[in-house]
């Protein structure tokens, strides 16, 4: 039975989707000005298990995760790069499907831009306009009243007096009070032509909380089985969408709301506005390339970075340093080292009724607690070099699968090279992996000719570029990069 812990109720919750046996999940997404971050990857890694699992458990699953294309931030860049804003959101969308391939994160089944949305956007205004929810100010924007929904601030916690200190700021113009939010934003004539809509209410662009409202609703209806997203959405953005969903359609707009952790960095969560942050092409390719054809991920360095977002309960606080992802390559590595060592035998589905699998299943049902998940992994990794039971490898690795993991081809992923081993040789060049075949050669050579010292000479050249051998029986080398 799964179990979910609601941001909404502050509790674990027994899963009961509104239609049996299908899930309605929408997330929110990007808002396409930039690169990802890893702060974002914990996100995206989050909901991909997410899914995966539901899935795994038999629910047919609509996923939907949407694209914020039109913004604030996107119109400086494009006005600042003097290109239109389609080549700017055009751009990074391609580098975040770039970034989500690498980390294994499957696409969602839905992932609607905002600009294509634009008139279920105004059909949810006028609603919220003919009850006496929306208002249009002096300014021309039209803007929400917080203070006629009587629910606001239930997701948050935050009381209409809890939020008084906005009133110290100053009101603009168009605003009757300091708590109400934009839903229309009229248009200014610096901004860029495409970025402006006919309307009633003249020219101009929706706010960006109106955005998910309209395209959850159009997707998928209310209410949602399941509605997610990074922690710095909680407030304002959901408590503003339940505001506006559930003012203009009444009832619930979701019947879960789940929210990941922060990545925290320093003590402070990773974000852009605190420039801390790291973007996931730096850590998972030697640098950050602004050419989407030359962007190749290290795959060992992006498994290593799943790996580490997954082992923490997505709910946790996760602290990004860099000795955290050297351990986290460390761990992983010897999961694939007892795939190496002790080939699986082919897949035949996961036997649930074994006791390893149950344990799995039993952290996943508990509100999806992957680092127990993980756990059980590393206990079949232990009881497999024990027995050499490539029975149970197989069960490892098809687990494995369900988080995302565990799915490269053992000798290919050990043979790839990786800059988060602790104390790692650095080689000041790295040999190619036809040189490393090429060496060993030597050496087996060197050995069936009882030239032992010849031999110890290249294993000891190998160890200083950062290569490891195993010799197997049989007289077979196996090889891996530290």
């Amino acid at each position: 039975m799964l179990r979910i812990y609601s941001s909404l109720s502050r509790t674990k919750e027994i899963f009961q989707p509104i239609e049996p046996g299908k899930v309605r999940m929408y997330v929110c997404g990007m808002t396409v000005y930039d690169f990802c971050h890893l702060g974002h990857a914990r996100m995206l890694v989050s909901f991909d298990v997410i899914q995966r699992w539901l899935r795994t458990m038999g629910y047919q699953v609509s996923y939907v995760r949407n694209i914020t294309d039109i913004d604030d931030k996107i119109i400086r860049r494009a006005v600042e790069r003097n290109v239109r804003m389609q080549d700017v959101t055009s751009f990074y969308i391609d580098a975040m499907h770039a970034d989500e391939k690498a980390l294994g994160v499957q696409s969602p089944d839905l992932e609607p831009r905002a600009t294509q949305h634009v008139g279920d956007m105004l059909g949810i205004i006028k609603l919220l306009e003919d009850k006496g929810l929306a208002y249009q100010g002096e300014d021309g924007d039209v803007n929400y009243a917080v203070r006629q929904f009587e629910g606001y601030g239930k997701l948050s916690g935050k009381t209409l007096d809890d939020l008084r200190a906005g009133e110290r700021v100053a009101v603009s113009a168009g605003k009757r009070d300091p708590l109400d939010f934009v839903l229309w934003k009229s248009a200014k004539p610096e901004e860029p032509a495409e970025s402006k809509w006919e309307s009633p209410y003249g020219l101009g662009r929706p706010g960006w909380h109106i955005e998910c409202s309209a395209m959850s609703n159009a997707l998928l209806g209310m209410p949602l089985d399941i509605h997610g997203g990074g922690p710095d959405l909680k407030f304002p953005h959901h408590e503003n969408e339940i505001a506006q969903s559930e003012g203009a359609f009444g009832g619930e707009m979701a019947s879960v709301w789940m929210h990941c952790g922060p990545l925290m960095v320093d003590a402070d969560k990773m974000s852009k506005s605190l420039g801390n942050f790291r973007t996931i092409r730096q850590t998972i390719t030697n640098g950050v390339a602004d050419d989407q054809a030359s962007y190749q991920a290290n795959p060992r360095e992006a498994e290593m970075l799943r790996f580490f977002i997954v082992r923490n309960h997505y709910r946790s606080m996760q602290n990004y340093v860099p000795e955290n992802l050297f351990d986290a390559q460390q761990a992983l590595d010897r999961l694939y080292q007892t795939l190496a060592n002790i080939s699986p035998t082919k897949y035949e589905g996961i036997d649930w009724d074994s006791d390893f699998a149950k344990r799995f299943r039993d952290a996943m049902n508990d509100d999806f607690n992957t680092a127990g998940a993980v756990a059980v992994l590393f206990d079949m990794a232990n009881q497999a070099n024990r027995e050499k039971s490539p029975e149970l490898t197989a069960q490892m690795k098809a687990l494995g699968g369900v988080l995302g993991l565990l799915q490269t081809d053992p000798q290919q992923y050990l043979r790839s090279a990786t800059r988060y081993v602790k104390d790692a040789v650095q080689p000041n060049t790295q040999l190619s992996d036809e040189q490393i075949e090429a060496l060993i050669a030597q050496r087996q050579s060197a050995k069936e000719n009882r030239d032992f010292a010849t031999a110890d000479l290249i294993r000891d050249q190998l160890k200083n570029q950062g290569v490891e051998l195993e010799d197997k029986a049989g007289g077979l080398t196996q090889w891996r990069r530290a």
